[in-house]
């Protein structure tokens, strides 16, 4: 490979503050993270040390509120932290994004009480989350999930299976989306779960092409009793905190799909710089230099796509139509982006001693994960065009 180091990102931030926290991510990242990343996902090796690091250094709680142990950092900041841990590894970005996600709807909709008793450890104790909404027969259906929740007095009783849930069965926490009256989303409510609760148990992890480092797995609950007081919002409200929590998420695969899209590009340039064919570098031959302006443009695109989105949703404004661009447009892009590297490379490119292989592969999920590109396609259209059947 080449001597030739990757230039940093030129990147828009804020404050002074901002640039600290982005200089001292991108040296974890490259110290913790990046030089074990490909043996790991290899073995299919969870990284929870670094997750631990992470929340010490203050990172797992960094759009929330400062009281509770966050780090009180507009999204436009946050999103960039995701793309340069996911440029490191997609396990470690993708894994903050879902534990963010699975922190939002106590953060959003929490009572005054839950936020002070639960967000401190969730934040920055160490703790690791998961979010659980899909099931086997209802994963873009989710408003046809089955997992039911019984009122017993003043506690609920779960039960039921999630399916394809990230850090399913290692996690510390669940936010579970169960079933408490009618058929549909209005009857439909959010709980809190520890991840120690007695009938709670995670199947195997699913046997997956990447992210292989990333447990994915079904989520039982057999029984499962949790409090009253664990029931984050009003009872029905919990497919509305779902959706607000995806809008949020969504941002969060974007950012990882851009730091995904970045790293192949790097590789790409580092290795025709010094492939050299007919006496110069490959990286002088028009063809080639083209497929690199391109991959370079899709990325600064999408990157300005997602942080254009970020800004809306700190100013308080609608941003809905924007994550979903920014979802489809950002995970598309990593996909071409990707195997437009793996075409550079050549052989080398197809071979697991160049990491181009595995961006190619990790960057497939990120099409699928909180709501398939086809999906996104439909979220968009209603903005534009109104809803259908009108």
């Amino acid at each position: 490979m080449s001597d030739r180091d990757p230039q940093p990102v030129e990147r828009q931030l804020p404050t002074e503050e901002a640039r600290d926290l982005l200089a001292l991510v991108r040296e974890i990242a490259q110290r913790e993270i990046a030089p074990n990343a490909a043996e790991e996902e290899d073995a299919g090796r969870f990284p929870r040390e670094v997750f631990t690091l992470l929340s010490e250094s203050g990172l797992l709680g960094l759009p929330y509120g400062s009281e509770y142990g966050g780090g009180d950092q507009p999204y436009e900041v946050y999103l960039q932290v995701l793309e340069e841990l996911a440029a490191a590894r997609l396990t470690v970005g993708l894994g903050v994004s879902v534990h963010t996600l699975a922190s939002y709807g106590l953060a959003a909709y929490g009572t005054k009480q839950q936020q002070v008793e639960h967000l401190p450890a969730m934040l920055g104790g160490g703790l690791l989350g998961a979010y659980c909404l899909s099931e086997p027969a209802s994963g873009s259906d989710a408003a046809s999930l089955r997992t039911k929740a019984v009122r017993e007095g003043d506690h609920w009783v779960l039960d039921g299976t999630k399916a394809w849930i990230t850090h399913g069965g290692i996690a510390d926490f669940y936010t579970v989306m169960a079933r408490t009256g009618e058929d549909g989303p209005r009857g439909i409510t959010a709980f809190l779960v520890p991840g120690d609760a007695e009938g709670l148990s995670g199947a195997a992890p699913e046997k997956k092409m990447g992210m292989k480092g990333s447990p994915t797995a079904q989520v039982h609950f057999d029984g499962v009793r949790v409090s009253d007081d664990r029931r984050l919002g009003e009872e029905g409200q919990g497919f509305a905190i779902a959706l607000s929590a995806l809008d949020s998420g969504r941002l969060g695969i974007a950012a990882c799909a851009i730091g995904v899209a970045q790293a192949a590009l790097d590789a790409a340039v580092a290795y025709a710089t010094d492939r050299r064919q007919f006496g110069r570098p490959i990286s002088d031959f028009q063809g080639l230099r083209f497929m690199i302006a391109d991959m370079a443009t899709q990325i600064e695109a999408g990157r300005a796509l997602y942080l254009a989105a970020a800004r809306l949703r700190d100013a308080g404004r609608p941003f809905a139509k924007q994550a979903a661009m920014a979802k489809l447009h950002c995970t598309d892009a990593a996909m071409k982006v990707t195997t437009d590297a793996v075409q550079i490379l050549g052989g080398y490119g197809y071979t697991a001693d160049f990491p181009v292989e595995r961006f190619m592969r990790e960057a497939k999920v990120l099409q699928i994960v909180e709501g398939t590109n086809q999906i996104q396609r439909m979220v968009i259209a209603r903005h534009v065009a109104g809803p259908e059947g009108r």
